[in-house]
């Protein structure tokens, strides 16, 4: 084989060898850059309070969204969250548990290793309170008397700014956070909600 015949060969394997990694490197950019089908997320919730006047209530949220259009950037889905308060004054302790269940669409825009885009959130939130009343032991108080407690169903609804971050494979991490609107007793309610949590994207 003469030294022109393997000079060719040559450059060919190396050819070969240079374009297999930037052919590699292209699919993962385009499989990480393309928004997923389907989106799950599980984190810390912090909110005002749905009802309470003061304080901050946190616990923890989760929601599933899922695609509606071919290139994943427009998708529906619902979340529901737990997060507790405690309002304290002279006469009694008030604790609020505020069940939040919403119906969503969000629309994202890819960019690098993650999205971010605007989430719209209708439904209600349900609202156990518990009142117990100071001093109440010490005054040998019991039932009623001593705690009341109550159940209330408010409409509400959200829009929050959303951020995706891929870290390892379908894995990485959300952050959200927006205002929020009760309506309470015939008035409105303005307030805040924000998370963070793990994101899963299969």
């Amino acid at each position: 084989m003469s030294f022109r015949r393997r000079a060719q060969i040559g450059m060919a394997l190396l050819v070969l060898l240079c374009a297999a990694p930037a052919a590699r490197g292209q699919d993962v950019i385009s499989a990480v850059t393309t928004p997923p089908r389907h989106s799950l997320d599980l984190g810390l919730v912090l909110a005002r309070p749905a009802a309470l006047q003061t304080g901050m209530s946190t616990g923890v949220g989760l929601g599933y969204l899922r695609a509606a259009t071919a290139g994943g950037r427009l998708s529906f889905g619902a979340r529901a969250s737990w997060s507790t308060a405690t309002e304290y004054s002279t006469t009694d302790t008030v604790r609020n548990d505020d069940i939040r269940l919403r119906l969503c669409g969000q629309v994202l825009h890819p960019a690098g290793r993650g999205s971010f885009g605007v989430r719209l959130s209708l439904g209600a939130t349900a609202v156990y309170e518990n009142t117990t009343t100071s001093q109440g032991n010490r005054a040998s108080l019991t039932g009623s008397a001593l705690a009341t407690t109550k159940w209330s169903l408010l409409p509400a609804g959200e829009a929050e700014g959303i951020v995706y971050l891929r870290v390892w494979h379908a894995w990485g991490m959300s952050l959200e956070g927006g205002p929020t609107l009760h309506l309470l007793d015939g008035s409105s309610r303005w307030g805040w909600t924000g998370g963070l949590g793990v994101l899963w994207q299969p």
